[in-house]
């Protein structure tokens, strides 16, 4: 006769345990809902988590939530810039969940919600940019971006860490204007810094007239080493200039 109560016994304690006992991972924590209200301090033992927790059977319904950083791509999104240039940009945004029960009771699924809004951003904030800014000022995007999903997921309980722009897919008519454009600024680049050279030859041309110009040997010293360089080359024929000025001393005693 003992033994029926002492078998019943164990039977209730197994369903309990099978039923009641829960362990969590260090990076998870749970929402215990007891006849459908959140117990503020969780189960029986353990509280919200990580560890054993026990709860009651039947009367306690248990939410896991992960604690860890979510990874979460963003689909390519049609984005028309506000210079009229349509684009496919895709992002990557990072965000955990710092509040357990918000995520839970605010937002319905606070994984999709969070997609949703992090496309939905990211095409109203590209739109109101240009090309350019798009394609060279990615860091102050990326921070306004940020700044903007964090503000709309705050009430459910999730930090937004860091989104980052991945990829900009221009037309291919935009890619051949950009090419050109490139091109056209490498030649403007050429042609000045050419410009600079002449510009600075003149110059050093200009100083050395003048340095001839106070010591009149110094033409002769030029013109003959302009001759031993033309030797050196084992010409056949040598151009011989006569100076001007020994020509006006001729004119002069005739």
């Amino acid at each position: 006769m003992l033994a029926f109560p002492l078998i019943i016994a164990l039977l209730v304690v197994l369903f309990v345990l099978v039923n009641g006992v829960r362990i969590l991972k260090e990076y998870e924590r749970a929402v215990v809902f007891r006849l459908g209200r959140v117990v503020e301090k969780g189960a029986f033992f353990g509280g919200n988590g990580p560890g054993l927790i026990i709860l009651i059977p039947f009367i306690d319904i248990i939410e896991r939530v992960s604690m860890r950083t979510v990874t979460m791509d963003v689909p390519p999104q049609d984005v028309i810039t506000r210079d009229n240039v349509t684009v496919k940009v895709n992002a990557v945004i990072y965000f955990r969940v710092v509040d357990a029960k918000s995520a839970i009771i605010s937002v319905e699924n606070y994984l999709y919600a969070t997609s949703q809004i992090a496309q939905t951003t990211l095409r109203s904030i590209l739109g109101q940019g240009q090309l350019d800014d798009l394609l060279a000022n990615r860091d102050e995007i990326n921070l306004s971006l940020q700044r903007v999903i964090d503000q709309q997921t705050e009430p459910w309980g999730i930090k937004v860490t860091a989104v980052e722009v991945k990829n900009v897919d221009l037309p291919q008519e935009m890619l051949r204007a950009i090419a050109k454009q490139a091109e056209a600024e490498r030649e403007r680049r050429a042609k000045i810094i050419h410009a600079q050279g002449e510009f600075e030859a003149s110059q050093k041309l200009a100083d050395a007239a003048r340095i001839i110009s106070t010591e009149p040997s110094a033409i002769q010293l030029r013109f003959l080493q302009t001759l031993t360089e033309i030797a050196t080359e084992k010409n056949s024929t040598i151009i011989f200039p006569v100076p001007i000025d020994i020509i006006s001393n001729f004119l002069k005693r005739g």
